[in-house]
């Protein structure tokens, strides 16, 4: 069964000098936040971007899926402390995803952790969506 999720945002103004703020998403969890091109090309001040959503996004679908196969594999993860670092080039667009990873998982090595975090990698919806038009990349390890 397919889902669909929702965000409203509402913007005043011009790129450059214009306004807007997330006024909603569907779980009603988000809002409002602030945007605007500054926050968004230089130093987040209180603000959030598209890129920053899009990392949360990232770090999020990434994390179920390793926890997916992990499981799958026998080797249930205690703990994943993942992050998403989205890179965004002002002219250019966004240009690459970094995904870390730590993780606790009884019983597996560090090799099998990375083997895991790679399918991960490439198999989590968000990465599909990225994949072709974004550079991703993974740093995993054992805590």
């Amino acid at each position: 069964m397919a889902t669909e999720r929702k965000a409203s945002v509402t913007w005043q103004g011009d790129l450059m000098r214009g306004q807007g703020t997330v006024e909603s998403v569907t779980s009603g969890v988000l809002g409002p936040l602030e945007v605007d091109w500054a926050n968004r090309a230089e130093d987040a001040q209180g603000k959030t971007s598209p890129e920053e959503l899009i990392a949360a996004a990232h770090a999020a679908c990434f994390a179920m899926a390793l926890s997916n196969v992990l499981a799958k594999e026998g080797h249930a993860p205690e703990r994943l402390e993942t992050s998403s670092t989205v890179t965004f080039v002002p002219g250019t667009g966004i240009t690459k995803s970094a995904l870390t990873v730590k993780g606790s998982v009884p019983g597996l090595d560090e090799d099998g952790f990375r083997q895991a975090a790679e399918e991960a990698k490439e198999n989590c919806p968000v990465s599909g969506a990225l994949k072709g038009n974004v550079e991703l990349e993974l740093d995993a390890r054992l805590a």
